[in-house]
């Protein structure tokens, strides 16, 4: 089953920026675009256990602090190496101001 969570107000999220969140266990990034919609990936590169949310955003790309492996945040597409698995999706929605993400 599918549950939404909410993440936080949209606006906790800077345009062009990435958020850690937390839930149950799981780590997800949370995405701002500079078009204003918002998408939601696995928190943590898949070459290198490190968290996205401290990596560097621009044109879509959101690129690891570690080892500057890069992913297109809208569609989890690796984008060369040293990253060759894509990361996860997760579907996002943005109702009263409130960013949601839909795990499950």
């Amino acid at each position: 089953m599918s549950t939404w969570i909410d993440v936080c107000d949209r606006h906790e999220i800077d345009e062009e920026d990435v958020i850690r969140f937390d839930h149950e266990g799981k780590s997800f990034a949370i995405y701002r675009s500079p078009e204003d919609s918002y998408h939601a990936t696995a928190g943590h590169c898949t070459h290198e256990n490190v968290h996205l949310a401290e990596g560097l955003v621009m044109d879509d790309i959101i690129e690891c602090p570690k080892h500057n492996g890069r992913f297109n945040y809208k569609t989890g597409e690796a984008k060369g190496a040293p990253v060759c698995v894509n990361l996860k999706t997760y579907p996002v929605k943005v109702e009263g101001g409130r960013v949601f993400i839909q795990v499950g």
